[in-house]
């Protein structure tokens, strides 16, 4: 087929999507391959660009570079919104522990990058791939990569090092994190299904779920008032959903009247519970849920434009439809509807009321499960377009000879933080369905993956066998080991930190996902991914800082 052995030089665009849609291909399947539970995952499709790219030369680079710039951004804008209401949460009491010792790993593994440059007598070039390779830190490849891409004076030969230096490094640090969780367990002779038990326990103590209880009102202050007075209940964050007096039942709104001797269904935490029955009364044993005939409950999808933002006051749907509003479902967290909650797209809303009023009061917060499956394309591209702006932005700090910039690895990651946090803004909406998010989220780092591969690949298997191959290899090792051993030592001894949250920050530290399965396999639970997920976000962005000071200090 000449027409094809000619692509090259006629339709060299078309040459070289096809060359990363193969490469994309042999990749993930490679990636798919699991030893034991762990496998490259995503990786896979680094090491088949780098074998393709050894036997494939006069690849269109222009299209390589985009195609790489693109899928950095599509991947860490798409963690970004996924991770970005909950970033915030993940810095309060257990999780500011957790992200200071995930803090630590990187400066360590910062520090110890160049210093192991230093002793060995590596170019500054390659010790920012190290630095990346041994923390398996793609972002922080790829804001290393574009900082050396906009200096002068810095060769061709020195810009394909980060790449090359992090794919010598990146197997040895997967075994090197995964054999310094072993150590841990056999050093302090950890019972790693103990741990997980013990994890749950803890887990299940501190959560303050929600609950309901019926409560009898005996407080004979509060007979003839409205619920809507009753004192506490802003207070304790306690809701009411049904009120029963005698044989009949009725939804509880603000606007009810309630007598001695009425039963209530309420709605709360169990200490929000405790104190608001010390106020109206007694516990009972009746459930008003069995009981009650003509009032059901629904759970309804906010999808209303019109009503994101505002609070459940002033929706005043009790008054309106007639229904009382229990409980919110947001992300993973259950929460109860207190009156100065503000609506976000998405939020589950449990609602109590005669099957006609649900019905009305659905139509009025949406409740399109269409809308809420729906990608919205601008705010994504909006997002994009803020990302970049932020990350080209250049920005000054004391003792850095030149300005740093958040690149277009951590610039659209911090925005798209800061969107998924807010949620919305006026009648755009950042919220994208889970499978989406995931979607583009492999795609991007397939795209990254498959480029860089390419581009490194001529030079790959001549460093790897080479005397520097092996050296950065070693190198990369100790930059993995060192740090999160020292770190997880200080962990278990000083603060008796649980092995499940111990495995979690050393594999969100190192973001590192084939550790984090094998960490979920070594105890056979998922507790691992809290940690990880707690300290993922502030990880990537402080990795992603790091590799630009590091390209400046070295090379500027």
């Amino acid at each position: 087929m000449p027409w094809l052995s000619g692509l090259q030089e006629t339709q060299p665009i078309a040459h070289a999507i096809a060359l990363v849609a193969s490469v994309c291909v042999a990749g993930m399947a490679l990636g798919s391959v699991k030893f034991r539970g762990v496998g490259l995952g995503p990786g896979g499709v680094l090491f088949a660009g780098l074998l393709i790219g050894r036997f494939e030369g006069g690849i269109d680079h222009d299209v390589l570079d985009f195609l790489k710039e693109f899928g950095l951004i599509l991947f860490v804008f798409t963690i970004g919104l996924q991770l970005g209401p909950g970033f915030l949460a993940a810095l309060r009491s257990q999780g500011l522990r957790l992200n200071l010792l995930a803090l630590a790993i990187v400066v360590l593994g910062a520090v110890g990058a160049p210093l192991a440059g230093w002793i060995a007598g590596f170019d500054p070039a390659a010790v920012v791939g190290i630095f990346s390779g041994a923390s398996t830190n793609t972002p922080s490849l790829g804001a290393s990569t574009q900082a050396l891409g906009e200096m002068s004076g810095v060769s061709p030969e020195q810009r394909a090092l980060p790449a090359l230096a992090y794919a010598v490094t990146y197997p040895g640090a997967i075994l090197g994190i995964i054999a310094s969780m072993l150590l841990i367990k056999a050093v302090f002779r950890i019972d790693a299904r103990a741990e997980a038990a013990e994890f749950v326990t803890r887990g299940r103590q501190a959560s303050e779920h929600v609950e309901r209880r019926t409560l009898v009102i005996d407080n004979p202050n509060l007979d003839g008032i409205a619920l809507g007075e009753v004192p506490g209940r802003t207070e304790t964050g306690v809701t009411l959903s049904r009120l029963r007096r005698g044989e009949e039942t009725v939804v509880a709104t603000d606007a009810t009247v309630v007598h001695v001797g009425d039963r209530i269904a309420a709605v709360g935490t169990p200490a929000g519970l405790a104190a608001f029955e010390r106020i109206v009364g007694h516990r009972g044993d009746e459930d008003l849920l069995i009981s009650a005939r003509g009032i059901a409950y629904r759970r309804v999808v906010v999808t209303e434009r019109a009503v994101l933002g505002k609070t459940l006051g002033q929706l005043r749907l009790d008054q309106r439809f007639g229904v009382a509003v229990t409980r919110v479902t947001r992300a993973d967290l259950e929460m109860t509807a207190i009156r100065g909650l503000r609506l976000q797209f998405g939020d589950k809303l449990q609602i109590v009321g005669a099957e006609e009023n649900l019905e009305a009061a659905s139509q009025a917060l949406g409740n399109s499960m269409h809308e809420l499956d729906e990608t919205h394309f601008i705010p994504l591209f909006i997002g994009i377009l803020l990302g970049i702006g932020l990350g080209t932005l250049p920005l000054a700090l004391p003792g850095i000879p030149q300005p740093v910039r958040l690149g277009l690895a951590g610039g659209p990651l911090v925005v798209a933080l800061i969107l998924g946090r807010i949620g919305r803004i006026g009648s755009q909406v950042w919220h994208m369905p889970e499978n989406t998010n995931l979607a583009f989220r492999e795609f991007g780092i397939a795209l990254f993956f498959a480029a860089v591969g390419l581009g490194a690949g001529n030079a790959f298997f001549e460093t790897v066998v080479s005397a520097t191959g092996l050296r950065w290899l070693a190198a990369g090792f100790l930059v993995t080991v060192l740090p999160i051993l020292l770190v997880s030592a200080a962990a278990r001894i000083f603060w008796r930190v649980n092995f499940m949250d111990l495995c979690g920050l050393l594999a969100g530290s190192m973001t590192d996902p084939p550790a984090l399965a094998f960490a979920t396999n070594l105890a056979g639970s998922n507790a691992p991914s809290v940690a990880y997920a707690t300290v993922y976000p502030l990880t990537t962005l402080l990795r992603i800082l790091s590799a630009q000071v590091l390209v400046l200090l070295l090379l500027g």
